[in-house]
């Protein structure tokens, strides 16, 4: 079986974090690489 390699991105609000994911995903798909996100917020919410 192939790994899945899986990559983490932290750091402080407003770095850019974001920003430089979707331009990693684009990238990557013009590849033809598979992705997937998974992005987690920890500030309050509700749940409708």
């Amino acid at each position: 079986m192939n790994s899945i390699p899986i990559l983490s991105f932290a750091g402080f609000s407003d770095s850019g974090k974001t920003t430089l994911i979707e331009k990693l995903i684009k990238s990557l798909c013009r590849k033809g690489c598979q992705t997937a996100v998974i992005k987690h917020d920890s500030h309050d919410f509700e749940i409708d």
